[in-house]
C-alpha cells in the first residue's frame, strides 16, 4: 500500500469516529449547534445540499457560517418552480449556490439508453441523474449537510444527526433529523424562508417532475415519488 493510500485510509477512518462521536454527542442539540460544529470542524470544506423544496437547512446553515455553499443537482426533469425557488435563494440568502449536473444531457441519455428512462428503469436514471453528479459535486467537501427528517418515512427513521456516509467517504450532517413537520413550519413562518410552490400544491416532497405526484389525504409524505413502484428513495442517502 502506498503512503498515499495509507494516509486516505487512516484520514477515512478518523472521520469516521469523529462523525459517529459527534452523532451520539450532538443528538440533543439544536440544528443550529449541529451546523456550528460542522463550520468549525470542516470550514469550506463543508457544504449544503438542497433540492430547493424548501430553503429550511440552506438558511440555518447560512445563520452560523455566512456564504456556505449551497449545492444544487439539476436533474434536467425539474419542475419549473423548482428552477425558480433556486434562483431565488440564490439571490437573497447569504448562501453560494453551486449548480451541478449529470454527464449527460436529457437528449444525449435518451440517446444512448432510450427516452423515458425515468418509466422503464427509474433506479438507472436516479442513478445517472442524481447519484454519479452529486458524488461528482461532493469531491471538494469533507463533510455535507442534508434536510433529512426521521418522520418523513420508514427509511429515515433512524438517520443521525451527525453519521458516516461510507459510500461517499464523508461526514453527513443532518441537522433538522429530529424535526417534525410542524417544527418545519414554524421555523418558515417565523423567518420568511422560501419554500417550493409546489408544497402549497397538493405536493408534500418534491422530486422529479415525472416521478412526483401530488400525495392524496392520509398518505405518506413521500407517496407522491415513485408512484406505484416499490421505490421510495433515490439512491442519494442509502
Amino acid at each position: 500500500m502506498t503512503d498515499t493510500l495509507l494516509s486516505r485510509e487512516l484520514a477515512d477512518e478518523e472521520l469516521r469516529e469523529l462523525a459517529e462521536r459527534a452523532g451520539r454527542e450532538l443528538e440533543d442539540a439544536s440544528a443550529t449547534e449541529i451546523l456550528a460544529w460542522a463550520a468549525d470542524a470542516f470550514g469550506p470544506r463543508f457544504c449544503v445540499t438542497s433540492s430547493m423544496e424548501d430553503a429550511v437547512v440552506a438558511h440555518l446553515a447560512s445563520r452560523v457560517l455566512p456564504g456556505v455553499d449551497v449545492v444544487f443537482l439539476d436533474t434536467g426533469y425539474h419542475f419549473p418552480e423548482t428552477i425558480g425557488t433556486r434562483d431565488a435563494v440564490d439571490a437573497v440568502m447569504d448562501v453560494n449556490v453551486i449548480t451541478i449536473t449529470p454527464r449527460q444531457t436529457v437528449a444525449e441519455q435518451d440517446a444512448e439508453y432510450g427516452e423515458k428512462l425515468h418509466d422503464r428503469d427509474p433506479d438507472l436514471c436516479c442513478a445517472l441523474r442524481k447519484v454519479q453528479p452529486l458524488e461528482d459535486g461532493l469531491t471538494a467537501y469533507a463533510a455535507w449537510a442534508t434536510g433529512l427528517r426521521r418522520d418523513e418515512s420508514p427509511t429515515r427513521a433512524n438517520t443521525p444527526v451527525v453519521g458516516w456516509d461510507d459510500r461517499r467517504r464523508k461526514v453527513k450532517v443532518s441537522p433538522i433529523a429530529r424535526w417534525t413537520q410542524e417544527d418545519v413550519d414554524a421555523y418558515v413562518a417565523e423567518h420568511g424562508v422560501l419554500t417550493n410552490p409546489l408544497l402549497m400544491d397538493g405536493y408534500a416532497s418534491v422530486g422529479c417532475a415525472p416521478c412526483t405526484r401530488r400525495v392524496l389525504e392520509g398518505e405518506d409524505a413521500r407517496a407522491g415519488r415513485w408512484a406505484g413502484r416499490g421505490k421510495t428513495e433515490c439512491g442519494l442517502h442509502g
